[in-house]
C-alpha cells in the first residue's frame, strides 16, 4: 500500500474500531478527497497518482495493487484498520488474487459500500467488459489511453467530474 497525501494528515486518519457506517458524516468542506486507487501496473499507478496530484482538487491517493488488498482496505482489516473512508475508488479490471469484477460486486453488494463510487479504468475495450461492470453497477467505466497526455487529460477529467461537477451523497 502506498498513501501519497497531499495536504497534512487530518483526524480523519484516527483509528476506527468499526467498518463504515450509514451515518458517517461526509467530510469538511476543505478535507482532501480521499481516493484509493486499485492498481497492479506501478508504471499506471505512478502516471494516476501524478496527474491528480496536478489536479485542482486537493486529494489523497492510497494505492493497492490488488483485489484482496483493496477489500481489506474497504472493510478496514488488517493494517487497514485506521483507513479514511474513500470518496471515490478508481479501480482496474484485471489484478492479482482477486480482480475487479469480483471487487466491484463486493463493493456493490455490501450496504457500507455501495454509495462509493466506482470508476472502472482499464486497458480493456472490450464491449463484454464494459457490459459485466456496468451489470455490477460500476458508476463509470474508462479505457485507458495508450498516449501518455491523453492518460494524464483523463485522469483529470475523472477528478474534474467527480469532484468538481457531480453531487456526491454523504459517505
Amino acid at each position: 500500500m502506498l498513501t501519497i497525501p497531499s495536504e497534512p494528515a487530518t483526524s480523519r486518519d484516527s483509528p476506527a474500531t468499526q467498518p463504515w457506517s450509514h451515518d458517517m458524516p461526509h467530510p469538511p468542506r476543505g478535507e482532501p478527497i480521499e481516493i484509493l486507487l486499485v492498481e497492479d501496473s506501478p508504471d499506471d499507478a505512478d502516471l494516476t497518482v501524478e496527474a491528480l496530484r496536478e489536479g485542482r482538487v486537493r486529494n489523497r491517493v492510497t494505492v493497492v495493487d490488488d483485489g484482496v488488498e483493496a477489500m481489506a482496505y474497504l472493510r478496514r482489516q488488517g493494517k487497514y484498520r485506521a483507513a479514511p473512508r474513500p470518496d471515490l475508488v478508481l479501480l482496474d479490471l484485471n489484478l492479482p488474487r482477486k480482480d475487479g469484477r469480483e471487487v466491484l460486486a463486493e463493493v456493490k453488494q455490501d450496504p457500507d459500500l455501495r454509495r462509493i463510487p466506482v470508476v472502472i479504468m482499464t486497458s480493456s475495450d472490450d464491449e463484454k467488459d464494459v457490459l459485466a461492470a456496468y451489470n455490477l453497477y460500476a458508476n463509470c467505466y474508462v479505457t485507458k489511453p495508450v498516449d501518455l497526455d491523453q492518460f494524464l487529460g483523463v485522469v483529470k477529467s475523472i477528478e474534474h467530474f467527480w469532484f468538481s461537477i457531480v453531487k456526491l451523497p454523504a459517505a
